[in-house]
């Protein structure tokens, strides 16, 4: 299973060398490009100013962020949340400059730019020529934005992941995973990888109950069942 990173940040502005800082990270984990629940976020306290112009993407004000954590007291807990995995950001650049800045700042060492990967490149490479923000691909793919009214790092982690799924085959991708998770099971169940149960389970429908289920596959999904398909058959009684 391939474990990746999706990250995104706010800040003050565009530039850390100029003073500009991170107030804000957010990462989902993905597995196979499904995110799987589990996430990281924090606010940071930048011990600066908040540009206006800043505050009107991401809505941070000076006041909200005074007294959030330094980014050096939640330095180790970002790494071992993202461990060594990949770490997908749209325009990566901007967002690698940005936290590989703050590691650096309090003595950690830079997330490697070959661990980076863009997903505005990807974008690009797939649509030429057109608007590719990540606001515009999510309306091209059709995701929704009314989770949010102004940018946030996690809310945008969580658009971001959608969109990288989309730019790597999308739903029809998310199925072939799915299948291939379900032919694996089936082939350690054959293979008697899990043994039996020592005390097996009792039935949790009844006879009729399997029996209208029996029904519908026959009559809805035929030989497109997906059991049916890895040889796990469900009895379609006739009549």
């Amino acid at each position: 299973m391939a474990r990746e990173i999706i990250l995104d940040t706010e800040t003050t502005g565009f530039d850390p060398k100029t003073g500009d800082r991170l107030v804000e990270i957010g990462c989902i984990e993905v597995v196979d490009f499904m995110p799987t629940g589990r996430s990281f976020h924090e606010y940071c306290d930048p011990l600066r100013d908040m540009p206006a112009e800043a505050e009107k993407v991401h809505g941070l004000s000076s006041a909200f962020l005074t007294g959030k954590p330094k980014f050096h007291e939640i330095a180790d807990r970002f790494l071992e949340f993202v461990g060594d995995s990949p770490v997908i950001a749209h325009n990566a650049a901007f967002d690698r400059q940005f936290v590989n800045f703050e590691l650096e700042k309090c003595g950690r060492a830079p997330v490697p730019e070959s661990r980076w990967v863009d997903t505005l490149a990807m974008a690009k490479k797939r649509f030429p020529g057109m608007y590719n923000s990540l606001d515009a691909l999510c309306k091209r793919f059709k995701i929704s934005l009314d989770s949010r009214d102004k940018h946030g790092a996690l809310i945008d982690a969580h658009l971001l992941a959608e969109v990288y799924l989309e730019l790597q085959g999308g739903k029809e991708r998310a199925l072939e995973l799915t299948q291939v998770v379900a032919a694996t099971a089936v082939s350690a169940a054959r293979a008697g990888s899990y043994g039996a149960r020592p005390r097996p389970l009792a039935p949790r429908s009844t006879e009729e109950e399997r029996q209208i289920h029996a029904a519908f596959v026959r009559k809805n999904l035929k030989d497109k069942a997906v059991w049916i398909q890895f040889g796990v058959g469900v009895v379609v009684a006739e009549g």
